[in-house]
C-alpha cells in the first residue's frame, strides 16, 4: 500500500476502486474532462444525488469505475466538508481518504495536513494518463465552502432561501449540504472567480511528519527497530502554503498582462510597481524588503501559465510538477520558501490587498526570512480569469544551512532542557548522514525512513562513520523553519519520544529543497 504525501501519486488497476473518507465529513465527488471543467449536473456527486455514470456515493463511500465514467471524463476530484456545517474543519481531525482495489487489496491512503480556516478539502484525484488511471493526492483548502470549489469546476451556484441542512436563518450556499437544484452547471469556465486562494502553510497545520524510527538500543548492525511510531502528525509550515499543505499560495507572472508586469523577465525594475505595496507591507511588520529574483519570476511564470491552461489552482501541474520542483528547475536551490496561488484580483495592488487579508497568508508575504520574490500571473484564456504565483524565498547557502542546523539542535534542547535532560551534542557523521538522507529524498522522489535500496537510519549512521550503539531518527517535510519542524515533531508522541530520549546524546541535522512537497528535513540521533 502506498502512503502518499501532498502532491504525490500512484498507479491504479483496472477494475472498480472504492475510496473511503471514515469520520464526520461529507464526500462528494467532480468528474471532469482535461480541462477541470464539469459538463452539467450529472457531474457532481454529492449526498442529493448520490450516482453518477461510474461513480455513487454510499456514506463514506465513493466507488469509481472508470471504464463506465461518461464519455471525456479524464479526472474525479474527491471533496471533503464537515457533516456538520457549523463545525469547521480545523477541529476535526485530519481527513484519510483509504483506497481498495476491486479485489479488496488496500492500494493507497493520504492523510493531508490538519486544515486551518479551510471549510473544504480537495483531498484526491483520479486521473487518467494514457489507458491507464493513476490516483493523486492534494490536500487544497477553500475558505469559502462548496461554493467556491463548484464555481472553480464550472458550476453555477444559484441563490436558494431555504437550503437543505441548514436552518432558515443560515445564509444560502453556507452549509457544506447545498439543496437539490442549487449546483447548475455552466459553460466551461463558470463564473468567474472573485479573490480566491488557497491558505499558505506558514502557520500551524500544514507539513508532514513521517512515523519516526524509536532509538536503537543494540548495535546498528543488528538492524533491531521499534515500531515506526504514531504516523503522520499534522504541523506547522508547510510546503503548501498552503497546502500541497495546507493553503497554497501561487502566482503567476513574469511578463505583461493586458498591458501590466509582474516584474520584468530579469527579475530586475518593477514598473507597475508590484514591490512597491508589498515591502510597504513588510516594513509595516518589521520586515526587510524583498528584490526580484529572475530565476524564481522564471518558476512562478512557468507555474502561472500551467494553472491558467487548467484553470485551476493547485500546487501541482497535471504533468506532476510540483512548483517547487519549478524552482529548483530554474536554478534556484533555496533554503526557505513560501509561495502564494491566487485567482480573482486584476492587478497588483488588489493581489496584495488579497494576500494581508488573512494571518496565514500575511504572515508569508511578511516573512522576515524570506528576500528575494518572483511575481507572474497568466489569464486563463477561456475565462479571462487571473491566475497569480508568487514565490518567496531565501537561496540556499553553506553558511546558511549551517546555521539552520544549529537552530533546529539549539530548539531541540530548549526542549529537552524543560524536560531535565542534557542537551544533545552535533555530531559530525550524524549530520552528514542526515543530509544525506534529506538530499536523498529529494532526488528519488520519495518520502520515508527506508530507503529505496533498502538502507535503514542505522545503516546510514554506519556508513557515515558513525559508531553509536543508540540510532534514532525523526524525517518531516514542507515546514518552512526550525520552529515550525520542531514545534511539529514535539505535538507528535512518537518524535517528541525520540526528542527526550535520555540514551541520545548527540545528534544530526539535514535538510533539502526542491520535492514535491517543499523541504525535507532529518533529525538523527545516536547514543
Amino acid at each position: 500500500m502506498s502512503e502518499l504525501v501532498p502532491g504525490g501519486n500512484t498507479p491504479l488497476p483496472d477494475g472498480v476502486l472504492t475510496l473511503r473518507v471514515p469520520g464526520p465529513f461529507d464526500v462528494s465527488a467532480l468528474i471532469t474532462d482535461d480541462g477541470g471543467k464539469v459538463r452539467g449536473d450529472g457531474d457532481f456527486v454529492f449526498y442529493n444525488q448520490p450516482a453518477a455514470p461510474g461513480a455513487r456515493l454510499d456514506g463514506d463511500r465513493l466507488t469509481i469505475d472508470p471504464a463506465r465514467l461518461r464519455p471525456g471524463a479524464t479526472r474525479v476530484t474527491v471533496v471533503v466538508s464537515p457533516a456538520d456545517p457549523a463545525t469547521p474543519l480545523g477541529r476535526l481531525p485530519s481527513p484519510t481518504v483509504q483506497v481498495t482495489a476491486s479485489d479488496g487489496r488496500a492500494l493507497a491512503r493520504f492523510t493531508p495536513p490538519r486544515p486551518q480556516r479551510e471549510t473544504v478539502l480537495l483531498l484526491a484525484e483520479l486521473y487518467r494518463r494514457g489507458t491507464a488511471w493513476k490516483l493523486r493526492a492534494l490536500g487544497q483548502g477553500y475558505a469559502d465552502g462548496l461554493a467556491g470549489v463548484a464555481r472553480d469546476f464550472g458550476v453555477d451556484v444559484t441563490e436558494d432561501t431555504t437550503p437543505r441542512g441548514t436552518t432558515p436563518n443560515t445564509p444560502p450556499n453556507t452549509a457544506s449540504r447545498a439543496a437539490p437544484g442549487a449546483l447548475r452547471g455552466a459553460t466551461p469556465g463558470g463564473r468567474p472567480p472573485t479573490k480566491r486562494g488557497t491558505e499558505p502553510g506558514a502557520g500551524p497545520g500544514a507539513g508532514r511528519f513521517s512515523a519516526p524510527w524509536a532509538g536503537q538500543d543494540s548495535a546498528p548492525r543488528a538492524g533491531q527497530d521499534s515500531a515506526p511510531g504514531t504516523g503522520r502528525v499534522s504541523a506547522p509550515g508547510a510546503g503548501q502554503t498552503s497546502a500541497p499543505g495546507a493553503g497554497r499560495l501561487v502566482t503567476a507572472g513574469g511578463g505583461q498582462v493586458r498591458g501590466g508586469l509582474m516584474g520584468t523577465p530579469d527579475g530586475g525594475p518593477d514598473p507597475d510597481g508590484f514591490l512597491g505595496p508589498v515591502n510597504s507591507a513588510r516594513a509595516s511588520a518589521g520586515s526587510p524588503p524583498v528584490r526580484l529574483d529572475a530565476r524564481l519570476t522564471a518558476a512562478a511564470r512557468d507555474h502561472a501559465g500551467a494553472m491558467a491552461a487548467r484553470g485551476l489552482l493547485s500546487s501541482e501541474s497535471p504533468d506532476g510538477i510540483s512548483v517547487y520542483q519549478r524552482v529548483i528547475a530554474a536554478g534556484y536551490p533555496y533554503l526557505t520558501i513560501g509561495e502564494h496561488l491566487v485567482s480573482g484580483p486584476r492587478t497588483p495592488r488588489e493581489f496584495v490587498e488579497y494576500s494581508l487579508s488573512s494571518e496565514q497568508s500575511r504572515r508569508t508575504l511578511c516573512d522576515p526570512a524570506f528576500d528575494q520574490a518572483g511575481l507572474a500571473c497568466v489569464p486563463d484564456a477561456r475565462s479571462g480569469d487571473l491566475y497569480w504565483t508568487a514565490l518567496w524565498a531565501r537561496p540556499f547557502s553553506a553558511a546558511g544551512l549551517q546555521r539552520t542546523a544549529r537552530e533546529v539542535i539549539a530548539l531541540t534542547n530548549t526542549e529537552r532542557a524543560s524536560a531535565g535532560l542534557p542537551p544533545l551534542a552535533a555530531d559530525a557523521t550524524l549530520t552528514t548522514a542526515a543530509q544525506a538522507h534529506s538530499a536523498d529524498m529529494v532526488a528519488r522522489d520519495f518520502y520515508a525512513h527506508e530507503s529505496p535500496d533498502g538502507s535503514r537510519p542505522w545503516d546510514r549512521a554506519a556508513a557515515a562513520g558513525c559508531t553509536r550503539r543508540s540510532i534514532g531518527e525523526n524525517i518531516a517535510c514542507g515546514q518552512r523553519s526550525p520552529a515550525e519542524v520542531v514545534r511539529g515533531w514535539m505535538d507528535s508522541p512518537g518524535h517528541r519520544a525520540n526528542i527526550l530520549k535520555r540514551d541520545f546524546t548527540h545528534i544530526g541535522i539535514g535538510l533539502a529543497g526542491g520535492s514535491r512537497a517543499g523541504t525535507y528535513w532529518t533529525q538523527l540521533f545516536g547514543g
